[in-house]
């Protein structure tokens, strides 16, 4: 079939796509600061430290984790009523989707604060890091509800328009976290010199405000947030199992990923904390530049998920043809400059000569490597979540992640790292290409299948089938 040529003059577009992805790069933006922030702090307190509090928030990643995963599931329908102005079905699986993640919030955090040394020794069993991460994380646990909240509240303001708040909010929490950082974790300020767990107190304080103010001004403004109670919990079992058969592939797709990289990470833990260090070095810049990109994969979703449910078929799908060109194209100028700027970026870790020789050597490594491979771990994000999920496809990328990271990268790291015994950059290395050269074809080839198509909406339905006639598509 030919598709109309591309217009890349279109204003719409451009207008809308900063309108959308700018302030929801802003947020993750400043939320990534929150791990770079304690990361950079405490790294000035040595090796040990710094490698405990990257295991530590390993919990935390995996609950939200398990949160984005329902958060996505959802999305796809906030997506599609938005586009028809359906607000009572946004209340609806809004309701179900925050009481899922609630309770996954309420298990991690009794995890976390009654048991926070068992969970350190899934990782690590150096007395030290054990030690220090289980400080850190006791704490740290009574944050989870309320960061996990605020990225549910935030999920459907986004996808109804509403993305200024959500990025207050982060504004908020973020220079409240800075500050309690630097007073907390080394007495500054007037505060207690507290180490390891100032830097868990002033994320517990920064989180449960932002909490707090978020909640405070939609109550002002009566925006999405806000309606009838029993909208928000209608659990009636055919509108129940339209979300869960939704959803429930992306949360397994999410979980299993989840579980999957904490596969790698123990990995890496195991062979060494300096190595593991060096990694969480390099995750506090992998997760600023990726926070700029999921600006732009979240108002792809949008973009896409408001045109197919109300059913503008054609201009969703000329959406997505954009998006699966921009976002690889910035994620390689991101690439460019990390790799331009990695000395001087890993050194800020190192303002006091505390990291190991060995440390700094492997962060500056792997970042090269990450950085070079970010046009292969950006089409395979776009298209999944941004694309696939937002057309109502939400089982395949279950099977593009699963069988890519299960089959293909996770058995190549094992094997490479305890069998055959590579140096850890080169382990590293051989994950990332084991999972991402694939996954990527097989996104490709299934995006201009274009059999992610399947709107939720029964305006979407109808165009579906004009659009599919007109285009000459079985």
């Amino acid at each position: 079939m030919a598709l109309p040529r591309l217009n890349w003059r279109d204003s719409v577009f451009w207008t809308t796509t900063l309108r959308l992805a700018l302030p929801v790069a802003v947020q993750n933006l400043l939320i990534s600061s929150f791990a770079l922030v304690d990361t950079l702090m405490v790294g000035q307190l040595g090796d040990v430290p710094l490698s405990a509090i990257g295991m530590a928030t390993q919990w935390a990643w995996f609950l939200n984790i398990c949160q984005f995963g329902f958060c996505s599931g959802a999305t796809l329908f906030y997506a599609q009523y938005w586009g028809v102005k359906d607000v009572k079905g946004i209340h609806r699986v809004y309701g179900t989707a925050m009481t899922a993640v609630m309770a996954i919030s309420l298990v991690f955090t009794c995890i976390c604060v009654f048991a926070p040394a068992p969970a350190m020794r899934i990782f690590n069993r150096t007395p030290e890091v054990v030690a220090q991460g289980a400080a850190y994380l006791r704490v740290a646990g009574l944050s989870y509800i309320a960061q996990m909240a605020v990225s549910m509240i935030g999920a459907v303001l986004r996808s109804t328009g509403r993305v200024k708040l959500p990025m207050f909010t982060a504004v908020l929490t973020t220079a409240l976290n800075i500050t309690l950082d630097y007073g907390l974790i080394f007495g500054k300020l007037g505060l207690p010199r507290m180490g390891i767990v100032g830097a868990a107190w002033a994320t517990v304080i920064a989180s449960w405000a932002g909490l707090a103010f978020v909640l405070a001004v939609s109550a002002v403004q009566r925006n999405i947030l806000y309606g009838p109670v029993r909208e928000f919990f209608d659990f009636r079992r055919d509108r129940l199992e339209e979300y869960l058969r939704k959803s429930f592939p992306v949360v397994v797709n999410e979980v299993a990923w989840g579980l999957g990289t904490v596969v790698l990470n123990l990995v890496y833990s195991n062979l060494g904390y300096e190595y593991f260090a060096a990694v969480t070095i390099v995750r506090t810049f992998e997760n600023l530049a990726f926070a700029l990109l999921i600006g732009l994969c979240s108002a792809c979703a949008i973009m896409v998920g408001n045109s197919v449910g109300a059913g503008s078929i054609g201009h969703g799908v000329a959406h997505a043809r954009r998006f699966v060109i921009l976002q690889p194209a910035c994620g390689i100028a991101l690439g460019a400059v990390l790799i331009l700027f990695r000395h001087p970026m890993i050194h800020l870790f190192n303002t006091g000569g505390a990291l190991s020789e060995l440390t700094y050597s492997s962060a500056v490594i792997i970042l090269i490597l990450y950085s070079g491979h970010m046009i292969t771990r950006n089409l395979p994000y776009i298209t999944i979540v941004g694309i696939y999920r937002a057309g109502g496809d939400t089982s395949t990328g279950v099977k593009y992640d699963m069988g890519c990271l299960w089959l293909l990268s996770i058995p190549t790291t094992v094997i490479c790292a305890y069998v055959l015994r590579l140096p850890f950059p080169v382990v590293y290395a051989l994950m990332l290409m084991s999972e991402d050269y694939v996954k990527t074809f097989l996104c490709l080839r299934h995006f201009y299948s274009w059999r992610w198509l399947m709107p939720v909406t029964e305006e979407g339905r109808q165009a579906l089938t004009r659009w599919k006639e007109e285009s000459h598509i079985s």
